[in-house]
C-alpha cells in the first residue's frame, strides 16, 4: 500500500487525517489543493511531501497554456508557495529545488512551456522512484542493528504513510520482522496529533507486525522495566553535526534512552541532511495551530477555550544522544560531523 498514487496523469492521496477510522482517497487538482493537503497534514512525512509537491507542480500546470515568460513566473510562484507549507522538513525544499534545476537548465536550451511540463513530470517520477530505493537501502543497512526478539520503540510515523516506499524508521522494522518474526513494536501515541496511534499502529497492524500503543508518558516506565531494547525514529532535518529534528517528544525519548543506556537510532535518507546548517539550533521549527493542543485530533475540546498554547511541531535531538544515524548510504557513527561529511560525499 502507498500513500499517494499517480495514474493517468492524475494525483491521488489518502487523507491521513481520516485514519484510522476511514481510508479516504482524494485527488490533488492543483496548487491550492496540494498546498492545503500538505499544510493540513492530509499528506505528511518529510520524504513524501517532497515527492507529492513535485507532482503537484506538474498538476498545477497540466492544463495551462502559457507563454514561456508567464510560465516561468508562475512556476517560481508555485514552488515558492509549496516550500512555505512546512518549514522544518528539508526534503520538501530539496525536491522542489530539483524540479527548479531541471526547468531552468532546460529553459536555457530553449524549451517551450509545453515541453517543460513533461520535464517536470519526468523529474517528479524520478524523485518518486528514487525515494522507493532509498527506503530499501535504509532497511537493508538498519536491519543489521536489530537482533532476534528485540522490542523496539518508535515515535510519530515514519513508514509507508510518510514516504514513497516502506518508510525510513519503520522500513527497518518491516525488514526486521521479515527476518525474525518475533520483533515487537511499541508505538508512542505522539501527542498532540497522535500520528503514532492513528498512523504507525494502523500501518504496522496492516503489515501484521505485533504492535502495542502507549501514551508518550509511559515510555520511561517501559524502559525502567527493561521492555525496550532499541528506539528507532525518523527525522525531518539533520544538521551537519548530526543534530536531528523530529516530531515533538523525540528529544525526551533520547534523554531517557541515554539514561537507561538504550541504543537510540535516527533513520533518514541523504535528502534529509542539511549540511548548510552547522548545528540543530539553526533548524527552523514549525509552530502549528493552537487548536491542535486544545482539541483532541482537532475535534474534542480538552482544554479551556482561549487558554494560551505553545505548539512546536518538532524538537531537536543533540548529536551526543544519538547512537547512530541509519542512512541510505550506510550507518553513520560518531563523530557525526566528520562521518556525515565523509559518507554523503
Amino acid at each position: 500500500m502507498r500513500a499517494i498514487k499517480f495514474k493517468n496523469k492524475q494525483l491521488f492521496y489518502i487523507d491521513q487525517t481520516k485514519l484510522p477510522l476511514k481510508e479516504v482517497w482524494k485527488e490533488c487538482k492543483g496548487l491550492d489543493s496540494g498546498y492545503k493537503a500538505i499544510k493540513e497534514l492530509q499528506v505528511r512525512g518529510a520524504p513524501l511531501i517532497g515527492v507529492f509537491a513535485a507532482y503537484c507542480v506538474y498538476i498545477h500546470f497540466k492544463n495551462k497554456s502559457l507563454a514561456i515568460n508567464k510560465f516561468l513566473s508562475e512556476f517560481r510562484r508555485t514552488t515558492k508557495r509549496l516550500k512555505s507549507c512546512r518549514p522544518t522538513a528539508v526534503n520538501l525544499a530539496w525536491a522542489l529545488e530539483k524540479v527548479e534545476q531541471v526547468v531552468l537548465s532546460n529553459n536555457n536550451k530553449g524549451k517551450s512551456g509545453e515541453q517543460l511540463k513533461e520535464i517536470i513530470l519526468k523529474e517528479a517520477k524520478t524523485i518518486n522512484q528514487e525515494d522507493v530505493k532509498l527506503c530499501e537501502n535504509m532497511a537493508k543497512y538498519g536491519v543489521r542493528l536489530i537482533k532476534k526478539g528485540d522490542n523496539i520503540l518508535t515515535h510519530c510515523n515514519a513508514g509507508f504513510l510518510a514516504t514513497s516506499g516502506d518508510g525510513t524508521a519503520i522500513s527497518v522494522i518491516y525488514k526486521a520482522y521479515e527476518r525474525y518474526k518475533d520483533i515487537r513494536v511499541y508505538s508512542d501515541e505522539t501527542r498532540p496529533l497522535l500520528q503514532g496511534s492513528r498512523l504507525s499502529a494502523w500501518e504496522l497492524t496492516k503489515r501484521g507486525v505485533p504492535t502495542t500503543v502507549i501514551c508518550d508518558s509511559m515510555a520511561a516506565t517501559l524502559m525502567e522495566q527493561g521492555k525496550i531494547d532499541k528506539i528507532i525514529v525518523g527525522a525531518d532535518r539533520i544538521a551537519a553535526n548530526g543534530d536531528a529534528a523530529n516530531k515533538i517528544g523525540t528529544y525526551g525519548l533520547a534523554i531517557l534512552a541515554n539514561y537507561y543506556k538504550i541504543p537510540f537510532y535516527i533513520v533518514a535518507p541523504f535528502s534529509t541532511f542539511d549540511l548548510s546548517l552547522k548545528s540543530g539550533k539553526f533548524i527552523p521549527i514549525e509552530e502549528r495551530k493552537k487548536d491542535e493542543v486544545r482539541k483532541l485530533v482537532n475535534r474534542i475540546e480538552v482544554a479551556p477555550r482561549g487558554v494560551k498554547v505553545y505548539n512546536p511541531a518538532f524538537d531537536v535531538t543533540p548529536n551526543k544522544l544519538i547512537t547512530a544515524i541509519i542512512s541510505d548510504k550506510g550507518v553513520i557513527n560518531p563523530p557525526f560531523k566528520k562521518s556525515i561529511k565523509k559518507i554523503l560525499k
